[in-house]
């Protein structure tokens, strides 16, 4: 069935009514359905599944920090007008897009009740996925990743898992069209297997490779190519870098063959820098989501992009 590989293709779609899938009248007048994502990565996803029955706003730029991105009223009117709300969770948007009873934050301010924490319209990704650095108790000492590491979409796994789910949620508030988003997400998946053993067969000969990273966003993206971190230049994640960790750590990379010194965008980089001038290590600015770098256009070119880098680094 040719057809059904290219969901984009009106034929597809005219296969899928008279397969009985699609009503002719679901498939005509379907709403589309409003989606806001509180990140670049997520909306990606979400247009991959979608197609042409989602609108898709994101919340957060590519090159921003995701723990702290700043709002104004025009993300309050995009929440407005939501029917549907993607976020990370784990406590990623908590300082700025909030959750629960709040009342001063962006959510709560935005006097949208289909969308609110604990509604239909809210919806969590992080019970869908593997997370990684789960502690067995909540302390000071996890820094901004109380409940494990959120930076989860960066393993194409989790990627894949997020997409099932964002499938099954859109087929839940359209169930006249549930059928188009498996097929969306149907294709989303061997497209993605295709690219996944491409980039297991690039990064094969890097395996073991050290690097260290600036914040430890990179966790499920190492653990599924097998890179090997060495430290984080901020002590804690989301605490900035002081003299004396640097210090300790520009001697704990002193004796171990460290590749490469990771930063995302939106990071300074005068602590990073000092490290790759007393330690001979190459800074790469990596973008850690989908327009953290202008070539970065869908989840795909993101791991093109860095996979890319890593590998003319390393070489």
């Amino acid at each position: 069935m040719v057809i059904a590989r290219n969901p984009d293709s009106p034929w597809a779609m005219i296969f899928l009514v008279f397969a009985g899938a699609i009503s002719p009248v679901d498939a005509i007048g379907a709403e589309r359905l409003h989606v806001v994502t509180s990140t670049t990565d997520l909306a990606s996803l979400v247009q991959e599944v979608g197609g042409d029955y989602v609108d898709v706003t994101r919340l957060a730029r590519g090159y921003q920090d995701p723990h702290f991105v700043p709002v104004d009223a025009r993300s309050l009117l995009q929440l407005n007008r939501a029917d549907l709300l993607l976020v990370i969770g784990l406590q990623m948007e908590n300082a700025w897009l909030g959750e629960g009873l709040q009342a001063n934050s962006l959510l709560a301010q935005c006097r949208n009740p289909r969308i609110q924490f604990g509604s239909a319209g809210y919806f969590d990704l992080s019970p869908y996925i593997q997370v990684l650095e789960v502690p067995n108790q909540i302390t000071r000492a996890l820094g901004i990743h109380p409940l494990g590491n959120p930076h989860y979409w960066l393993d194409p796994e989790n990627g894949r898992r997020i997409a099932r789910a964002i499938s099954t949620k859109l087929g839940t508030m359209r169930p006249g069209i549930a059928a188009y988003f498996e097929q969306r997400f149907r294709s989303f998946d061997l497209r993605l297997a295709g690219k996944e053993r491409l980039w297991a067969e690039q990064m094969k000969p890097y395996r073991g490779y050290k690097v260290i990273t600036y914040h430890r966003a990179w966790s499920s993206f190492l653990d599924r190519f097998g890179l090997i971190s060495v430290g984080e230049i901020e002590p804690l994640p989301g605490v900035p870098p002081n003299r004396t960790h640097i210090d300790e750590l520009i001697q704990e990379m002193k004796p171990q063959k460290v590749r490469a010194i990771l930063v995302e965008p939106c990071y300074e980089l005068s602590a990073t820098r000092r490290i790759a001038h007393s330690t001979g290590v190459k800074v790469l600015v990596l973008p850690a989501s989908v327009g953290g770098a202008k070539k970065v256009t869908d989840y795909f070119g993101l791991f093109d992009y860095d996979i890319g880098l890593l590998k003319q680094t390393f070489k």
